[in-house]
């Protein structure tokens, strides 16, 4: 069996699902949605935490620079492993675990695509965005799950 036609028979994650409702319903972009995911598998929600991150779409302002998904992947992490307060520490194992994240991105999309920025994945054009994202956004999800439960932390619950 093909790996599309195993996609179909199974069908897409609830996960996918949001991705896609967060996206062609509501208009979110690639960082936006991996914080939404992030927040609501913990239950929150935190409409300041999205607004900051609406700047870093489309590679920063949409100027096709560095993907708002590495950096999306990357804030989950600190969502999860980072400090929110003066009287808290980060995770010891916060910056190895970003590293590990943005060795594997920079592997993967260098290979798939030659780069890492938007304009290296989406060629600059929209149909790419249309064709290419939901599949890195897919891929940072289970990744940035692994690295997480690689490192004892559950992707349900939060700090």
């Amino acid at each position: 069996m093909t790996q599309n036609a195993a996609l179909s028979v199974e069908g897409p994650t609830p996960e996918q699902r949001r991705m896609g409702e967060l996206f062609w319903k509501q208009g979110f972009h690639c960082c936006e949605i991996l914080i939404f995911l992030g927040l609501e598998a913990q239950g929150k929600t935190n409409p300041d935490l999205i607004r900051a991150t609406s700047q870093l779409s489309g590679g920063i302002g949409f100027s096709g620079q560095t993907c708002g998904a590495l950096m999306g992947g990357a804030l989950l992490l600190g969502l999860y492993a980072g400090r929110g307060s003066a009287e808290e520490e980060e995770h010891p194992k916060l910056r190895l675990m970003t590293n590990e994240y943005i060795e594997w991105f920079a592997a993967k999309q260098e290979q798939e695509y030659g780069g890492i920025t938007c304009s290296d994945i989406t060629d600059d054009e929209a149909c790419q965005v249309l064709a290419r994202c939901p599949k890195v956004l897919a891929d940072v999800v289970k990744q940035v799950k692994s690295i997480l439960s690689n490192n004892g932390f559950d992707w349900k619950h939060g700090r």
